[in-house]
């Protein structure tokens, strides 16, 4: 018996088909009432649940980047002989380097919003020939939020006048090819290759060029001949931070990420958290951090603590039992702003969070296994949330009639592509270059597409060559390659102010408050060209 594959089995490029956009219609999300009420009320609570699915992703992102932080921070013992004295010398060696942990934990890390949402739509797609569209329309929106936003909030973020610049423009530039390639042999995929295909090999091309690209990036990072760019790497500093800014405040700091979507004036002694790495200022102790005792939590859990102990002598359930107690605890750094209004915001602020720190505080510490448990736990909730976010998107839809993949390049894009602003923003104020901040930017956009896309199209593409011999078809082919080419041209112009700054300025990131600003404008104004035009040409009106 020959199998005969499902032609559409969830929503399309175009939109959701006329008989699965009345199951979604009819379906509820938590009780049955809600098929009662009317579409434009049920709009917008499933918005107002989208809305609060994003607060969630960004909280359990400030767990990932300190799990990601401890596993960056491991260091290694390493023993070498002196050969003209013979003696041992023993020294710290990082196990990750700067070029490795950008590309694969940070720039991953904050792009697997994104990641998850589109294999879960590929997943529900399995054994039909057509690929959904939300998956690769977050992606291509989010690509354009990672490099037009977030280089315009980047650009302002250093003080007035102070300029933060690429130290290592050879690793840039390799990022930046594989950044922009990824998009053209996207392009070449959908338009010249096999036009609207995608075949079993294009697919698993898509994800190997992830290893090229940091096979490269090693490689340029590490100046090995003939590969890589004859450049000369800048002034960098041996850690990421300087040891005076690497410091820890309290455990609390976990949710550090949920500050940076609420601005208040914090104490200015108050210290913070480096997004990236921390390290000790000598390298051959064990590496120490303030954490509560027993007597030091007993008045306030989130006060900065005033006891130091080895992390490796406190006991693990203690530190899990923590996570919770600060979680049900509410009252938070109110004390220290003098506004009250900022008080009551906090306070309020910290009372919507409440429910996801509970929920988080079942990932396990992040000091257990150098922080790969707790990072491979916390990419299991993104992946819970992304799910949500996907049902969330379908009846959205069908209820408002806007298309999705409209709303999977604007709404979904802005708010997956919330833990890539984050990172980039904390990693332009603390870092003494721009390596990093924009590392994230460039890097994040090849994983979309290597990643994001080559994994979901290479799940449905495996599936129908081995159940029926067919290629995967995109539906929508001409609107995805004209969202690239869109996309293509607007980042050309985003780059090249980026180079003009840089031989002007002197760098590409602060510089003059007024021309800081200036750029900031320019990078948001080539986002909202790259909207439009996408949505009219999804429409139909271009």
């Amino acid at each position: 018996m020959v199998a005969v594959p499902k032609q559409v089995a969830g929503n399309s490029m175009l939109g959701n088909s006329s008989i699965w956009g009345d199951v979604k219609c009819n379906s509820y999300l938590l009780f049955h009432g809600e098929t009662a009420l009317r579409n434009g009320l049920r709009a917008f609570l499933y918005f107002l649940g989208l809305a609060y699915c994003f607060i969630g992703l960004s909280a359990i992102t400030a767990r990932f980047f300190r799990s990601m932080e401890n596993i960056v921070k491991h260091s290694r013992t390493v023993v070498e002989v002196d050969p003209h004295t013979n003696t041992e010398i023993i020294k710290q060696e990082k196990v990750w380097n700067y070029a490795t942990a950008d590309i694969t934990l940070l720039a991953f890390g904050t792009s697997f919003p994104q990641i998850s949402l589109a294999t879960i739509d590929a997943i529900r797609n399995i054994g039909s020939l057509y690929a959904g569209g939300l998956g690769p329309g977050t992606l291509l929106g989010s690509a354009a939020f990672d490099l037009f936003p977030i280089h315009a909030v980047c650009v302002v973020v250093p003080k007035a006048g102070e300029l933060k610049k690429i130290s290592d423009i050879g690793v840039w530039l390799v990022e930046l090819f594989w950044s922009f390639w990824a998009y053209a042999w996207l392009y070449i995929i959908l338009e010249v290759w096999t036009p609207k295909v995608v075949t079993i090999w294009e697919a698993l091309l898509t994800v190997l060029m992830y290893g090229l690209l940091l096979i490269h990036a090693y490689a340029q990072d590490k100046r090995w001949p003939y590969i890589s760019l004859p450049l000369t790497r800048g002034e960098r500093p041996e850690d990421w931070v300087p040891a005076e800014v690497a410091s820890v405040s309290c455990e609390d700091d976990v949710y550090g990420g949920y500050t940076e979507i609420l601005a208040v004036e914090e104490d200015k002694n108050e210290e913070i958290v480096d997004i990236l790495s921390f390290h000790s200022e000598k390298r051959e102790h064990s590496i120490y951090r303030k954490v509560p005792a027993a007597e030091d939590s007993v008045e306030s859990s989130n006060r900065p603590f005033q006891k130091e102990i080895n992390l490796e002598d406190l006991h693990v359930l203690q530190l899990w039992k923590k996570q919770f107690m600060d979680a049900l605890t509410l009252e938070s750094q109110s004390r220290k702003l003098n506004n009250a209004h900022l008080r009551v915001a906090r306070i309020l602020w910290q009372s919507l969070l409440a429910p996801w720190r509970l929920l988080f505080a079942f990932v396990p510490p992040y000091q257990i296994a150098h922080g790969w448990i707790a990072f491979i736990c916390s990419l299991l909730f993104i992946s819970g949330i992304a799910y949500i976010v996907t049902e969330l998107t379908d009846i959205i839809s069908c209820v408002t009639g806007i298309n999705a993949y409209v709303i999977a390049f604007t709404a979904l894009a802005a708010g997956t592509s919330w833990p890539d602003l984050v990172a980039s923003k904390i990693a332009a104020e603390r870092q003494l270059t721009a390596d990093s901040a924009i590392a994230n930017i460039t890097c994040s956009n090849s994983v979309n597409i290597y990643v994001g896309i080559g994994i979901p199209w290479l799940i449905n593409t495996a599936y129908n060559f081995i159940t029926y011999g067919e290629p995967l078809r995109i539906e929508n082919a001409e609107g995805l390659g004209f969202t690239l080419m869109v996309f293509f041209s607007t980042s050309v112009g985003c780059i090249s102010v980026l180079v003009v700054r840089r031989l002007i300025l002197g760098a590409e990131l602060g510089g003059p408050r007024f021309w800081a600003w200036v750029t900031s404008v320019f990078f948001m104004l080539l986002w909202l060209i790259f909207v439009v035009l996408s949505s009219l040409r999804v429409s139909g009106v271009i």
